[in-house]
């Protein structure tokens, strides 16, 4: 029960959130080895991605930051862009397990030294 369930109607308060980017990757993960069916699920194609070893996930604020993210992943690795969204800042690469890592830790080079970013550790499953 929040605390203006017990007031009038009339006097509720009306409490607004709102979301205040920093600059920072808060999510750089590394799935090797997933099923097939987790492919199929995140809308890629696992017929053709299976063979890949490994799915990066990463989140980034602000979002459009996932552009150049994007960028960098495929330029420094042979990566292949599973999904980017310049709205809500993910991106999604598949590769090898080499791959993969190698294009997650130039993300996190670039934009932590680069761009100033606070970046959060590589996690793996």
């Amino acid at each position: 029960m929040a605390f203006t369930d017990n007031l009038p109607p009339e006097t509720k308060q009306r409490i607004v959130q709102e979301l205040v980017p920093g600059k920072q990757i808060s999510l750089a993960h590394i799935i090797a080895n997933p099923d097939q069916i987790l492919y199929a699920k995140l809308g890629l194609d696992p017929a053709v991605e299976y063979s890949r070893s490994a799915i990066g996930v990463m989140t980034v604020s602000p979002a459009e930051t996932a552009i150049i993210m994007g960028d960098i992943a495929i330029k420094s690795s042979g990566v292949e862009i599973g999904f980017v969204d310049r709205f809500s800042g993910s991106l999604i690469v598949t590769g090898t397990v080499s791959e993969v890592e190698a294009a997650v830790s130039a993300i996190l080079d670039y934009v932590g030294e680069k761009l100033g970013f606070a970046v959060c550790p590589i996690t793996r499953t």
